[in-house]
């Protein structure tokens, strides 16, 4: 391998890391913070990518713009729909066991998969990469790398320093810290005047619109297809358990670990590249069975 090739695999690798760190990260706020196990959540990554694919032209017509435009009224449909969800069944899975919870989300899974075949039907499609980003740099005399794929990479960084911004320089930050371990400290919060119920309306809602987002920005790098966000589900809950449930920065530090697993697994043992992500999930769970870091 020379260092062009090394060079261009260290990139996927971020690459495919960050964009897993979009997806987790919602999955370890609703997971740790609401004590909720949401099968659903890779639903939401595929959302994100049908949005892509059918708000272009409505809100092209609408707002002008194109794929910007487009990110910005999902972005708004997601909060949106994240609310709505949780006011209407999320809310009443708090004091419920894990099965039920399994249980609602899965059937989540189905009624989504059900809407998305009304709407779009189940056809394959592809979404255009935005002009303004549709370019190469080089690497070496024979090798580019694909901007949009930096830009990809550029958001979910940005995205990783707002959240961590939030969570330990605001007073949100504080009360969803407060709130998040577990009934006697939520009781004590709440009789402090925070208003726990829409504290987790706001962090599920969160949590949707950032999976939401990531299958947005990752429509034009990759096919749009029925069911692609389960795959990713396996992938984010892999995430959370090794960086440590609730941890944004423990998802944020195993998703860049997989990254790099899962890259240069395929390119040195692509044999063995489906099984090298749960080894490494085994050996870190050997050696710290809570996962890297604490919640926060």
């Amino acid at each position: 391998m020379d260092l062009s090739t090394f060079l261009i695999q260290c990139l996927n690798a971020l690459q495919y890391g960050l964009l897993l760190f979009l997806v987790a990260s919602g999955l370890t706020l609703i997971f740790g913070i609401m004590g909720v196990i949401n099968l659903a959540h890779g639903s939401f990554y595929m959302i994100g990518a049908y949005m892509a694919y059918a708000l272009a032209a409505p809100v092209a017509a609408t707002f002008g713009g194109g794929f910007f435009s487009v990110l910005l009224v999902g972005l708004v449909l997601a909060v949106l729909l994240g609310y709505v969800l949780e006011w209407a069944f999320f809310s009443f899975l708090y004091e419920r066991e894990h099965l039920q919870q399994v249980l609602m989300t899965y059937g989540l899974i189905l009624v989504f998969e059900e809407v998305r075949s009304l709407l779009v039907g189940d056809d394959v499609h592809g979404v255009p990469i935005p002009p303004l980003l549709n370019a190469s740099i080089a690497l070496g005399d024979t090798m580019t790398y694909p901007v949009y794929r930096l830009f990809v990479s550029g958001v979910c960084l940005l995205l990783a320093l707002g959240m961590f911004l939030v969570f330990k320089r605001t007073r949100l930050g504080m009360m969803i810290r407060a709130g998040s371990t577990g009934p006697g400290p939520r009781e004590m919060v709440q009789s402090l005047g925070v208003n726990i119920q829409f504290l987790y309306r706001v962090v599920f809602a969160a949590g949707v619109a950032i999976a939401v987002l990531a299958g947005m920005v990752a429509a034009p790098v990759s096919s749009i297809y029925p069911g692609m966000g389960n795959s990713v589900l396996i992938v984010c809950f892999v995430v959370v358990v090794i960086g440590g449930i609730g941890s944004i920065k423990g998802a944020l530090a195993a998703a860049l670990l997989i990254g790099v697993v899962d890259t240069f697994g395929k390119v040195l043992l692509p044999q063995a590249a489906g099984v090298l992500v749960y080894v490494l999930m085994a050996l870190i769970l050997l050696w710290r069975p809570n996962g890297l870091f604490k919640a926060g």
